[in-house]
């Protein structure tokens, strides 16, 4: 809770049902998946807690190529999107954090400036390979 208040964002009802949800995997969940989870809560408050949550840098959004977005939560230290790579399972479709594994540095040609970072490598998970 200290968490979302620091990055200002008031801890109501359901937000803290949306951040305890997505919190509670260690992989990146879709609004549909959270729906699902969350029954007693209705979409379009889970979608607005996440879009407020993505907006104060509390989660990432993640889109793995699936045609939906994903969201698992920001346990980034220092710049926001920057330091992990996300890995989407194409025979389960989940989408995994891979915290211990940092983006390789690119170098981009002159007059080119970047915003953001993506790095996705998809294949498949450790349970579905058993």
């Amino acid at each position: 809770a200290a968490r979302r208040e620091h990055r200002g964002v008031k801890p109501a009802s359901t937000r803290v049902l949306v951040y305890r949800a997505l919190a509670g995997h260690r992989r990146a969940l879709s609004l549909r998946e959270l729906d699902d989870e969350l029954d007693t809560v209705d979409r379009s408050s889970i979608f607005r807690a996440l879009r407020l949550f993505t907006e104060h840098d509390l989660l990432h959004e993640i889109n793995d190529g699936s045609g939906l977005e994903k969201y698992c939560v920001c346990r980034c230290e220092g710049s926001h999107h920057l330091n992990h790579i996300h890995f989407a399972c194409t025979r389960c479709g989940k989408t995994y954090c891979l915290e211990d594994q940092t983006i390789p540095i690119v170098t981009l040609p002159d007059g080119f400036l970047p915003h953001d970072y993506e790095y996705i490598v998809k294949g498949i998970c450790s349970k579905c390979h058993r």
